[in-house]
């Protein structure tokens, strides 16, 4: 799941936009959703420092003392992986905006198909790109793979156990397995976990604990190799 964020001090436009893109993710069965909206930069760049956000829509020509490109600047400090996307019908700007590592820009007024081709291309970007996003079904299902603690292995189904949502989809555990990177291990017969997110293990009770209050079992069999691997990992507490 993608969150965006959208700021303009428009609110027509800010509403329009809103409503183009949940159109746009219905039309593509894109795994995205609107966070937050506003036409305050100074409430933007809270919500940006305490929030996961991956995509943000930002208008240069803010009539506040902040200016998007401003904002775009603070944003970039809080956070240097989101993709930036700035509108503005202040054409003069375009080169200024790919300063911050900007992703795209549209020029007002916003075009339907202007906006969809550029998020079908941002999703074409991070499916495509050994980023943080694993594809997980066949429907654009994108989740960063950060966010998953554990994997569990439920009849014919996976479940993606995440620190926001639950996602499952039909895979094979063992093929699914092999497209991992190295911090994901096999602890259990039904389980794959993700070690960054682990708090402790209890080698008495045969038990992960995550760092959010969950936890799962580990399985005999798993249990010399997950060990070998916990002790190259120094972050783990």
């Amino acid at each position: 799941m993608l969150n965006f964020v959208i700021c303009d001090d428009n609110l027509n436009i800010l509403d329009r936009l809103e409503k183009m893109l949940e159109n746009i993710f219905n039309n593509n069965n894109f795994e995205a959703s609107i966070t937050y909206k506003s036409d305050n930069s100074n409430d933007i760049l809270n919500f940006i420092t305490t929030n996961k956000v991956d995509v943000i829509l930002l208008d240069i020509n803010l009539k506040s003392k902040k200016s998007g490109l401003e904002l775009a600047h603070e944003i970039r400090k809080k956070n240097k992986d989101a993709y930036l996307i700035f509108t503005t019908g202040h054409l003069e700007y375009a080169m200024l905006a790919y300063k911050y590592k900007t992703f795209d820009y549209i020029a007002k007024p916003i075009n339907y198909d202007r906006l969809e081709e550029t998020i079908i291309r941002l999703f074409d970007d991070i499916s495509e790109t050994p980023k943080k996003y694993i594809s997980i079904d066949n429907k654009n299902t994108l989740i960063n793979e950060e966010d998953i603690i554990f994997i569990k292995k439920d009849s014919t189904k996976l479940l993606f156990h995440t620190l926001t949502n639950d996602y499952d989809t039909y895979n094979s555990f063992n093929k699914f397995q092999k497209k991992l990177p190295s911090h994901y291990i096999r602890c259990h017969k039904s389980y794959i976990i993700n070690i960054n997110h682990i708090k402790n293990v209890d080698p008495v009770c045969n038990t992960i604990n995550f760092k959010n209050g969950d936890s799962c079992a580990i399985g005999p069999k798993y249990k010399t190799g997950l060990m070998e691997v916990l002790n190259d990992y120094r972050n783990i507490e």
